[in-house]
């Protein structure tokens, strides 16, 4: 009989190059927690694979012949949930394919180097091996159908016109530093491109607010997770640019691999030299302080799923200066990890599911817009 203690997490290798699925075989064997179970060449044979031998944990390839990593995840998550974690190129081909992976509920992926070479892997064994772990102990939950269709349908269907900056009329800037509207700082990692994908349909493009979204994420991916979440929202999404003023009806995601602050007068302070902050690159407490500082009870919080505890100290910063936190719960966290550190800091005014999280701070916001009258702090 085999001691809980010492099982290990089944692990499925999907990849359509044999030397790859080796080399990822033998880092996964060669560690106490995992073991691989099976391997499958295309998207086909890891559907059939995932229902036959149900692994704890997938390793998904997204470049496939026949069907590809993205159709497979598609699949999987919507007919026969199990955590994926996206292994695919730093390029820009793959990280717009790796981002729609996350939107249709993959937990976490890892960049591969171009190369693919034994010794790159070795650079990336200990982020794969910690990532791989620590989806396998998921709760995955069935992605809706619907959601699966909107993000297949986006990635094949070409567009005209977009929902960027670009193809919008420019806005009025405000640039009068006394003027106050609210400000909702959305602080997300490990699961967070598909509870955004929950959130972002409901903010409109008249919305009477500012959204910052700080998603732990690399630099490489950013701008076209801003264009990619633009196709599923009308609120205007873009990256934020240093100095930029701040303005209702836009969601600002903070660019990958820098920290975001708003200065006294509402501008965008982007900081690349700094490095990480206490772990984390973007820091979301160094976002939602410095929104703290500048809109006092304007300010709304929001900490959603990821690992750790980023998030918790700029909740406090918010509610500190009279404005309102909300913690995604349990039940809906993919990982309840900085959820769960914001609440029992006790810096959380609400802890609601990911389906009530929109309305609560639609309800705020409107009740703060009527509240300040032009021109109010």
């Amino acid at each position: 009989m085999v001691n809980a203690a010492q099982k290990k997490f089944r692990v499925l290798v999907v990849d359509d190059s044999a030397f790859m699925c080796k080399v990822l075989e033998t880092i996964f064997n060669g560690d106490s927690q995992l073991q691989v179970v099976g391997r499958a060449k295309d998207g086909r044979e890891a559907i059939t694979l995932a229902e036959s031998l149900k692994p704890d944990v997938i390793t998904m390839d997204l470049n496939m012949p026949h069907m590809d990593g993205l159709q497979a995840t598609a699949h999987i998550m919507t007919n026969s949930p199990r955590p994926i974690v996206i292994v695919s190129s730093e390029s820009k081909e793959g990280a717009a394919s790796t981002l729609k992976a996350l939107e249709l509920g993959a937990i976490d992926f890892v960049t591969t180097p171009t190369s693919g070479i034994d010794l790159d892997m070795q650079s990336v064994k200990e982020e794969l091996l910690r990532k791989v772990r620590v989806a396998a102990k998921v709760r995955v939950v069935r992605t809706a159908s619907r959601l699966a269709n909107a993000v297949q349908l986006a990635a094949n269907v070409p567009k005209t016109v977009s929902n960027d900056t670009a193809a919008r009329p420019a806005r009025p800037v405000i640039e009068n530093s006394d003027l106050r509207f609210p400000i909702v700082v959305l602080g997300a990692s490990t699961g967070g491109p598909a509870t955004i994908m929950r959130l972002a349909p409901g903010f409109t493009r008249d919305f009477p607010a500012a959204v910052i979204l700080v998603q732990h994420m690399p630099a490489t991916f950013t701008s076209q997770y801003a264009t990619q979440l633009s196709e599923f929202t009308s609120i205007r999404v873009k990256e934020a640019e240093p100095n930029e003023p701040i303005q209702p009806g836009t969601l600002y995601i903070c660019p990958g691999g820098q920290h975001l602050r708003l200065s006294a007068t509402g501008r965008m302070e982007l900081d690349a030299t700094t490095g990480r902050i206490e772990g984390y690159l973007p820091n979301i407490d160094v976002t939602m302080e410095s929104v703290a500082n500048f809109a006092g009870p304007m300010g709304i919080g929001v900490v959603l799923t990821g690992m750790g505890s980023d998030g918790a100290r700029g909740a406090r910063a918010i509610r500190n200066a009279g404005g309102m936190v909300i913690a995604q719960d349990e039940a809906t966290s993919v990982i309840f990890g900085m959820p769960a550190e914001t609440i029992k800091a006790g810096n959380a005014d609400h802890v609601l599911g990911i389906d009530d999280i929109y309305p609560a701070i639609e309800k705020r916001v409107l009740g703060l817009s009527k509240a300040a009258p032009v021109g109010a702090r």
